[in-house]
């Protein structure tokens, strides 16, 4: 099994920055990707952005490119996603997930952090 913890979240005003950090423990040599989503009240849970745990192909949905940095740390087995200039649209609870290296979908989940975003 896998587990994964969140911290980093918080209450923010418009234009500033959080960063979220993600501590994976267990058989991660089991999964080959990291994941951090995000789900807005009265919406779906949305990805926001995906890195492979070795090479270099990041993805970011179009709202948070060039504002959201998705990276990794091998070494500690640590995931981050640095936000900036937030907005109030970023509104959300973010987790973070790793995808199975089998199964290839998002299927083991942080317990998630709140990030607020005041206008």
């Amino acid at each position: 099994q896998v587990q994964l913890v969140e911290s980093g979240g918080g209450l923010v005003q418009a234009g500033g920055s959080l960063t979220l950090s993600c501590a994976a423990s267990g058989r991660i040599w089991d999964t080959d990707a990291m994941g951090w989503f995000r789900q807005a009240p009265g919406k779906e849970r949305e990805v926001v952005a995906t890195i492979p745990w070795t090479g270099g192909s990041t993805f970011y949905i179009e709202s948070v490119k060039g504002r959201f940095t998705i990276s990794r740390n091998n070494a500690k087995n640590m995931v981050y996603l640095q936000m900036n200039n937030l907005k109030p649209e970023d509104t959300a609870v973010y987790y973070c997930a790793a995808r199975g290296a089998v199964v290839k979908r998002y299927s083991i989940w942080g317990q998630g952090t709140q990030v607020t975003v005041s206008s």
